[in-house]
């Protein structure tokens, strides 16, 4: 089946990301979010970052005018009905996930490919809410995806290779390098990363270094291009407090034990860079 039509659930940041780099790639977008509204402010975000690739010279004005002809939103996931591949990027909570899926499952065509872009949560479990397990698989983009390149790709037990492949295919076409990852916890991308984080969050928590020094070492010390106190303000708190929670309780090692103030300051409300507030204050 040759992809030419791309769904998108959830018109955040990632659904965004995701929309609009689809979109760059000449498939045909359809965006979707809990209300017509919501997709439409998505889609607004997008637009005035195509604008922005305009005035930096990055896009003609032509080309421009032929992304945004690729994108389109819709008031309900019923209208996904004639997608081929359907990119789920909703929040990390894998109650929402799964009552998702059941409904585009009755929504979509027979033959319709179903991807999460879960960062942690398992593949094979959301698979198993749908009728067509083989037809599902994760597609793990990074954040900014516009921007990053990479893709980590998650089987399911149950993902059929012909399934895969054109998951694979589609990443590749978007400009992405796509690596395997075996569905477990956090898959290869957060099982190293996360862990990194909640440690700096540690050092912070028991006085070891400020944000500032944490931030500074890490960066000049192990030539990262931003610390990672930095990094988990821009990835989103409550985000990263999802994935260790995910990665302590899947894989019962109480070295994944997230630290108690990266969950105060979730408590707290201030989750990073969306909130105004994380690690560091924020206009």
């Amino acid at each position: 089946m040759a992809i030419q039509c791309v769904g998108v659930i959830g018109a955040g940041q990632m659904g965004q990301g995701i929309a609009q780099t689809a979109a760059q790639s000449g498939f045909r977008v359809c965006v979707a979010d809990v209300s017509l509204e919501a997709a439409q402010k998505g889609l607004d975000k997008i637009s005035g970052q195509i604008e922005k690739m305009v005035s930096k010279q990055k896009l003609t004005g032509d080309q421009a005018s032929s992304i945004m002809q690729n994108l389109k939103v819709v008031g309900s996931l019923k209208e996904l009905k004639d997608c081929d591949l359907i990119i789920e990027a909703v929040s990390e909570n894998l109650e929402l996930k799964k009552r998702i899926w059941a409904e585009v499952d009755s929504a979509a065509k027979p033959q319709a490919i179903f991807v999460s872009n879960t960062s942690s949560i398992s593949i094979t479990e959301l698979a198993a809410a749908t009728g067509r397990p083989g037809q599902f698989a994760g597609m793990h983009f990074m954040n900014p995806v516009p921007i990053m390149k990479l893709v980590e790709g998650i089987r399911g037990i149950q993902t059929t290779d012909g399934t895969f492949n054109e998951v694979r295919v589609a990443a590749e076409k978007m400009g992405k390098t796509f690596v395997v990852a075996r569905d477990m916890p956090g898959f290869a991308v957060n099982r190293i990363l996360m862990p990194m984080i909640n440690e700096a969050v540690y050092a912070l928590y028991e006085g070891i270094a400020s944000v500032e020094d944490i931030d500074t070492a890490m960066k000049l010390g192990t030539n990262q291009p931003m610390g990672p106190l930095t990094l988990a303000d821009f990835i989103g708190l409550d985000t990263c407090l999802a994935i260790m929670e995910v990665l302590h309780e899947g894989l019962g090692d109480s070295k994944y034990r997230p630290c108690p103030l990266l969950r105060q300051y979730v408590t707290a409300g201030w989750m990073g860079k969306k909130s105004g507030r994380g690690f560091y204050k924020y206009e």
